[in-house]
């Protein structure tokens, strides 16, 4: 990161992004076989659901803030 708040549109991009990478991996894990590959590929998409799960949060958090909405109801 660069030290400052992200926007909410960098964030939008951000998720989008990690949705793509996600695909991507899903189609991987599919096309390939063997356990060496089926465990980096699943960790790859744990670690991108973790980052997706955490740039959500931090979304509705702004945006929940942006309107005036209490921030703790997204925790």
């Amino acid at each position: 990161m660069t030290g400052r708040p992200l926007t909410i549109a960098e964030i939008n991009d951000r998720i989008a992004a990690i949705r793509d990478n996600l695909r991507e991996l899903i189609e991987q894990a599919a096309a390939n076989s063997g356990a060496a590959d089926e465990d980096l590929i699943s960790d790859r998409i744990a670690r991108q659901e973790t980052e997706l799960g955490e740039l959500m949060r931090l979304r509705d958090q702004l945006s929940a803030a942006a309107h005036g909405l209490a921030v703790d109801n997204f925790r």
